[in-house]
């Protein structure tokens, strides 16, 4: 991969945690989104892992791989994700996010497994500084796209901004399929939500895109909004790009695992 300035905008429908060690369609997928990019001079994550009061971004120059899950095999939480740091990076995105009160660099927090569950197949060597954006669960939804649109002007500084959640996310459903061991049946209210995302950035119709959530449908696909936010990022930041679908379909009859590219 050689190295250019611009660089396009990715949401990433990440699932779970087992699709950092495990072969399956969607790790195999993201290994050849990997392969399809330009190498960045750092990635900018957005996970939906980090949330809670406050807007920060990780300052260590080595941040930390955070296991930050229960119940999986011993093998998930020897995982580690060596990138570097950026703390100049890190004072750059706090400088753009503009929040009140302001964005601050922390070191109580890393890598969650939000971003490297997907960055140890797009990115498998580690070899680029990665930084991590929290998102604050007390704003409304429509300023999430705003800050996202406030980060843009990294994509033509080499940053490589990667927001991971999932299109839908409800993982009660998700977890009565799973101990159920039934086959799996698409639910009509996932594929309509999965739908009107498309319809939406189609349009790039961000407004409508950030009330989706308001909808019946989308209140089942999401009954907590920590995985539906990194989308607002994303969405932001990619403007007006092109938008393509590097991954589609669905995990446990609820679970769409749709990425989307910008540019």
């Amino acid at each position: 991969m050689s190295s250019s300035s611009r660089q396009p905008v990715l949401f990433v429908g990440h699932g779970s945690p087992m699709n950092a060690i495990e072969t399956t369609p969607w790790s195999r997928a993201w290994r050849t989104l990997g392969a399809s990019l330009r190498t960045p001079k750092a990635i900018l994550a957005v996970s939906a892992h980090w949330y809670g009061a406050g807007t920060f971004v990780t300052g260590q120059a080595q941040p930390p791989t955070i296991h930050d899950f229960g119940g999986f095999p011993r093998a998930l939480s020897e995982v580690q994700y060596p990138a570097k740091g950026d703390p100049a990076l890190a004072r750059r995105v706090a400088d753009l996010v503009r929040t009140t009160p302001p964005t601050t660099l922390s070191s109580a927090w890393g890598l969650d497994h939000g971003t490297w569950s997907v960055l140890v197949h797009i990115r498998e060597q580690a070899d680029v500084p990665v930084i991590q954006l929290s998102l604050d669960a007390r704003i409304p939804t429509s300023e999430h796209v705003e800050i996202g649109k406030r980060l843009a002007p990294l994509r033509n500084e080499g940053v490589l901004i990667v927001a991971s959640g999932n299109v839908t996310h409800n993982l009660r459903h998700a977890m009565g399929v799973m101990r159920s061991g039934a086959p799996t049946t698409l639910v009509a209210w996932a594929k309509q939500f999965d739908d009107d995302v498309v319809a939406r950035l189609a349009a790039r119709d961000t407004a409508g895109l950030s009330r989706l959530t308001d909808t019946e449908h989308g209140r089942m696909s999401h009954p907590t909004p920590d995985h539906w936010l990194p989308m607002l990022y994303a969405a932001g930041a990619g403007g007006d790009d092109a938008v393509s679908y590097p991954v589609e379909g669905f995990d446990l009859g609820s679970l769409s695992m749709r990425c989307v590219r910008w540019g």
